[in-house]
């Protein structure tokens, strides 16, 4: 009789659930407008506070760029917010007479640092202080950060930009009266970007690397965890970029980059707020459409090889120990990434999940265990877990833990209360994030940017709920084996020997 007891509760967690209707999202009075020229407007009246979210996506990313100039993504995003032949300049001729000489000895350096061994510094130095000189003469042609004043003197608020593997947005907002200066100032920043101020600016994405990765503990173990664990894929690749490349990027392949990439047909733009759409249509044709479509974006085609076998690497700096260990999953849209989703949560979902109350909550071993898929969505990715112990527990400690839960998800499908909570998660969150218009901008204009389709992000969700028990436990099985890990743990490198005494 017990047997048939075990048996019963377990087909009641197996047993799919019924089909559920359009979620909140998928039912958003979203009107989709697409130019000629490809560009793609989604728009959304909202009533409310008299403002409008405005988010670009562009369908340009680290992935994309070829070998040599990393971090160009990231540089070419800098360059966007510095103008225009009409806007940052004093005498747009007189300011771009000076680049072929500026070129020239950016040149002159790329080719003396590219010696390597061989490289005179001394050099290298007078070709950086001369290449410094030319920039501040064409710098007294430059109006500094002229597109902040103009959007800020209208009332614009959240001006700011990132870049990602697979796509680069640009955001803000402005007053609902104000929406048209939007069309004014992005259709100029897409037809007329000037790549001013370009080798300064280069030592400003330098810093940031510095200050980001080289100097910042997780910042440089998740660059060699990711470089560890995608040997072929560009996933493996930085996206604020290679110092070595970095420093040597020229003007030409950051223009080279925008002709690839920002073409018309490779932007999405959302626009969600008090706003008018026929007027938004209207705007839209007159600013964007004559502007000529471009390359259509191709997706990387190479992919990563299977993993033979576990692969672990230590790096060494001088900080507290943590943890980032992973397994190669599949890209967003395969069939087992709601399923995945709802591993994630099951595992450190909140504080009632089975890792975060383990580690942090009962045996005190961890400040922060937490899971998520890196680095992107297009393509197969890594689940990842970090662990940060408490001292004088271990990474280890954490190791042991994950694996615990990952065996016991193989051996035991999860709970129907575990179930439920994660739906409940979910319920909540499909409200949740349609409350704010930037937030909501954000999401519908990169569902399409990656999926071609805005309700993507929302059939996704969707999906997670559907999700059973045996999904679960399934892709357990599928994808958290020991040959399929990557683990990458922060040390702090060995105290120098101590000379002995006489």
């Amino acid at each position: 009789m017990r047997a048939l007891v075990c048996l019963a509760a377990l087909l009641t967690l197996t047993v799919p659930l019924p089909a559920q209707e359009p979620s909140p999202g998928e039912r958003l009075p979203v009107v989709k407008h697409v130019l000629p020229n490809g560009m793609t407007f989604l728009l959304l009246r909202r009533a409310g506070a008299p403002t409008a979210a405005f988010v670009t996506h562009f369908r340009a990313g680290g992935v994309d760029e070829w070998t040599g100039i990393s971090g160009t993504a990231h540089l070419f995003e800098h360059m966007l917010f510095k103008g225009t032949r009409t806007i940052g300049t004093k005498n747009y001729a007189a300011e771009v007479a000076l680049f072929p000489r500026v070129d020239a000895v950016a040149d002159s350096f790329t080719a003396e640092y590219r010696k390597g061994a061989l490289t005179d510094s001394a050099q290298l130095m007078r070709l950086r202080d001369r290449l410094k000189t030319l920039e501040d003469s064409a710098r007294q042609y430059v109006v500094s950060n002229e597109l902040d004043r103009i959007l800020t003197e209208n009332g614009a608020q959240g001006l700011n930009a990132s870049t990602g593997n697979d796509a680069t947005n640009y955001f803000f907002s402005l007053p609902a009266n104000r929406a048209k200066l939007w069309f004014v100032l992005e259709s100029d920043r897409i037809r007329n970007p000037v790549l001013r101020e370009f080798y300064s600016e280069r030592e400003v994405v330098l810093e940031e690397r510095r200050l980001r990765v080289e100097t910042q503990p997780f910042g440089m173990l998740l660059e060699e965890y990711l470089a560890a664990a995608f040997r072929a894929h560009p996933y493996g690749r930085p996206v604020v970029g290679v110092a070595s490349e970095i420093q040597t990027v020229d003007r030409q392949a950051a223009q080279e980059y925008f002709k690839r990439f920002y073409g018309p047909n490779n932007a999405v733009v959302a626009i969600v707020g008090d706003i008018d759409v026929d007027s938004m249509k209207t705007w839209a044709t007159r600013y964007f459409g004559d502007i000529a479509a471009g390359e259509p974006h191709r997706p990387v085609v190479t992919q990563e090889p299977p993993q033979r076998g576990e692969r672990r690497i230590n790096v060494e700096y001088d900080a507290n120990p943590q943890v980032l260990l992973g397994y190669h999953v599949p890209s967003a849209r395969h069939p087992d990434a709601p399923a995945l989703a709802v591993l994630s949560q099951i595992l450190t979902g909140g504080r009632t999940s089975r890792l975060y109350r383990r580690l942090v909550i009962q045996d005190r071993v961890a400040t922060t265990i937490a899971s998520f898929p890196l680095p992107g969505s297009l393509y197969p990715r890594e689940f990842t877990f970090q662990g940060v112990p408490i001292a004088p527990h271990t990474t280890q400690e954490i190791e042991t833990a994950v694996y615990d839960e990952l065996d016991r998800l193989q051996r035991e499908p999860p709970t129907a209360d575990e179930l439920q909570r994660v739906r409940n998660q979910i319920e909540a969150s499909s409200i949740q994030r349609l409350q704010s218009n930037f937030g909501l901008a954000f999401q519908l204009s990169n569902s399409e940017a990656l999926w071609y389709d805005w309700r993507q992000t929302f059939r996704d969700q969707a999906a997670q709920a559907q999700v059973t028990a045996a999904d679960v436990q399934r892709v357990a099985k599928t994808y958290f084996a020991p040959t399929n890990r990557m683990v990458a743990t922060l040390v702090r490198p060995p105290k120098p020997a101590t000379g002995g005494t006489n």
